[in-house]
């Protein structure tokens, strides 16, 4: 007889059985396990605090020969400030557990240490504890505790039908920067500009969270959201799933690097399968008043510098599909699971 497995089961239908097992919420759990990658707890006041955590591990998120340890703890940071920031919320403070088998050097250990207080405390955050462990490989896992007020609060249910969807930044370097760390990693030569090169690596290695951008938008016209962490396709499909409405991307539109685009064409690559599937961009994904859409990625340019893009609307569902220039329209599917 085979046994079931969380491989065999899946990433999210496991979560969801997680869920079911969890007994009945506090009075202040506002959000609690499941809807959102952020619990939203009820502060005195009216302000709310929001609770997530992520963890980095070697040969999974990163490869330990191939990034400075510094990045590593700044990248174990900015994913969860990227969740942060999908709530409109600031970060506040930080637990951080590192487990690391005995062997690791205390210096290489310390720099990744450098590096998550280093990036928490450029966006207001501070690191006030934690654990060390032993453990077979390197982890880093953060706990990350932040605050938004209720007006801000942006969760991935409030999508309508006829809202324009919206991305920060750009799409696809992320998964172009690892694409180029495995090739030479095989040993094999990436033929793109190495300012090129260097662009896209350091996207995947150190990701910057768009918490400037968060506070700006849910009293703006923004209707839900959520970080682009397992790829526009999987993270659009969690807003649609729990706003439970329909999404027309359109991947004409997608906004892709210049230099995104180059080493795909180094590496024979579709910059659109980076663009749809790869994850780890950390840009915000959103949803927005069809009014108030122009004039928030306006506001968004001239106050952070970071552009905004319209890529599409909200459907009455159920389906979420990318319609090419071509005129055919395919679902939208792919993205990042860790257990299939």
């Amino acid at each position: 007889m085979d046994v079931e497995t969380i491989g065999s089961v899946g990433e999210f239908p496991f979560i969801d059985r997680i869920v079911a097992r969890l007994g009945p919420s506090r009075p202040d759990t506002v959000v609690g396990a499941g809807p959102d990658d952020t619990a939203v707890l009820r502060l005195p006041g009216g302000r709310l605090q929001l609770a997530t955590a992520d963890s980095q591990v070697a040969g999974v998120h990163f490869l330990p020969d191939r990034t400075p340890p510094a990045w590593i703890g700044r990248k174990a940071a900015a994913i969860n400030l990227s969740d942060i920031a999908a709530m409109g919320g600031a970060a506040t403070h930080a637990l951080a557990v590192l487990a690391a088998p005995p062997d690791t050097p205390a210096d290489f250990a310390l720099a990744i240490v450098d590096g998550l207080a280093a990036e928490l405390a450029r966006w207001g955050a501070d690191l006030v504890g934690g654990n060390l462990t032993r453990g077979p490989a390197l982890m880093l896992d953060v706990a990350l505790l932040g605050e938004v007020n209720a007006a801000d609060l942006l969760l991935r249910s409030g999508a309508r039908p006829g809202d324009a969807v919206m991305v920060t930044g750009d799409l696809g370097a992320a998964a172009a920067g690892l694409a180029v760390l495995l090739a030479e990693a095989d040993g094999r030569t990436v033929a793109a500009p190495p300012h090129d090169r260097d662009a896209v690596v350091r996207r995947q290695q150190w990701p910057s969270p768009r918490l400037d951008v968060a506070p700006l938008l849910g009293r703006a016209g923004a209707t839900a959201a959520i970080d682009v962490s397992d790829g526009l396709a999987a993270d659009a499909g969690h807003i649609a799933r729990r706003s439970g409405v329909g999404l027309r991307i359109e991947a004409a539109r997608l906004p892709v690097s210049e230099a995104t685009r180059r080493v795909a064409v180094a590496l024979g690559v579709d910059p659109l399968q980076w663009a749809v599937a790869g994850g780890e961009d950390y840009e915000l994904l959103f949803t927005a008043r069809p009014a108030a859409a122009d004039d928030l990625a306006a506001r968004v340019a001239a106050a952070t510098g970071v552009p905004v893009t319209r890529i599409g609307m909200v459907t009455d569902g159920p389906d979420t599909v990318l319609a090419r220039a071509d005129g055919s329209v395919q679902p939208l599917a792919g993205g990042w699971r860790h257990f299939g």
